[in-house]
């Protein structure tokens, strides 16, 4: 079992997709040795004789795989007119109708709609077929037995654990968190005067802002990016003493115009004599 490098990429892309987005009442097992190994899990639709039961479909890819349909049967044992004793599904999807565009989550949508709509003009079980068309009472009451033996489980497959699933779409939804850019801003030397424009580093919002809607996120951005940086050790250190520069620069300015004003006092007092 081996397909093209082209044909594994596609399938790897579609198994992820089906894994984050499945179709409803439908799931997907794959071997991690193993990519080729797929197989399709369908919840038994509500309303038909299959309802309650989990049906596993294998699925075989060839080397004509996309441009030939792979090969699929039913692992579950099911009493339909179109599955044969073998477990191999009478569908046209899977033969004349084939498109190389088609794949698992096409196939395993195709084979839920038979479930629910049973084709007795293509049957490969031929009992079900007859009964389907001449005893529909009994055709639903030998499809729900065969169901409830073979298909239905004690606890639903952990597949369709949907605590799981919201889980894992919360997790892909989560915003990541936002993170303000490098800012400049203008700074004055206590010392010299002069001018330099350096950047404030960037300051992430945290997880608690990342759990807001985006223009909140945006608005917190916004406010922390205005706020003035905390200082640092030698930013303390260097306003400090631009402070006691200031405040020693005032008390000199101060004593040299008290100077001043006493020797101008003096020299009036020296004209009057």
């Amino acid at each position: 079992m081996s397909v093209s490098p082209a044909a594994m990429r596609r399938l790897m892309r579609e198994i992820s997709e089906l894994r984050n987005s499945p179709p409803e009442g439908i799931r997907i097992v794959t071997n991690e040795n193993n990519m080729l190994d797929v197989t399709g899990i369908i919840e038994g639709p509500e309303g038909t004789p299959y309802a309650g039961g989990y049906f596993y479909i294998k699925f075989n890819f060839t080397e004509e795989f996309p441009a030939a349909p792979p090969k699929c049967r039913f692992l579950t044992k099911v009493f339909h007119p179109n599955v044969g004793p073998s477990g191999e599904i009478c569908v046209n999807t899977l033969k004349k109708d084939w498109k190389s565009t088609y794949g698992i989550g096409h196939i395993l949508v195709t084979v839920k709609c038979l479930l629910i709509y049973p084709n007795p003009e293509s049957a490969l079980d031929e009992e079900a077929g007859k009964l389907l068309l001449e005893e529909y009472e009994s055709y639903c009451s030998r499809a729900r037995l065969i169901t409830s033996v073979h298909a239905t489980p004690r606890t639903r497959p952990v597949e369709f654990d949907e605590t799981k699933d919201e889980e894992a779409q919360s997790t892909a939804s989560r915003p990541p968190s936002v993170v303000v850019p490098d800012v400049p801003k203008l700074t004055v030397s206590p010392k010299t005067g002069s001018q330099s424009t350096v950047a404030i580093p960037s300051r992430p919002l945290g997880s608690d802002a990342s759990n807001l809607p985006a223009e909140k996120q945006f608005t917190v951005a916004k406010e922390r990016r205005t706020s003035p940086a905390p200082l640092g050790t030698a930013d303390a250190n260097v306003a400090t003493k631009s402070v006691v520069s200031t405040e020693t620069a005032a008390k000199t300015t101060k004593r040299a115009a008290t100077s001043s004003a006493g020797a101008e006092k003096r020299k009036k007092a020296l004209k009057r004599l």
